[in-house]
């Protein structure tokens, strides 16, 4: 990667690590928070017949850290194009 300057690749770089730790606390909350902590409030409801909790255990903070692959992969698209460093 080239940048035109220092100070582009230092803005480049906070960008991504701020992307990161937002994804980060994304994944953390779902499949912590919703998967341990928040289990008996989420447990009142249902979804294809298994509780919301042991749901979010088990599948979705799978489908929500693909999810986060995604978007990661699409924001950082954007932001390369951004700072002219995309392929």
């Amino acid at each position: 990667m080239a940048f035109e300057s220092q100070e582009r690749a230092k803005a480049y770089w906070e960008k991504n690590v701020r992307l990161m730790i937002g994804l980060m606390v994304v994944w953390f909350f779902v499949s912590f928070g919703c998967g341990i902590l928040f289990v008996d409030v989420l447990n009142q409801f249902q979804i294809g017949g298994y509780k919301l909790g042991f749901w979010f255990a088990q599948q979705g903070s799978i489908y929500t850290f693909l999810g986060i692959i995604f978007y990661y992969a699409w924001k950082m698209r954007q932001i390369d194009r951004e700072f002219n460093v995309d392929e």
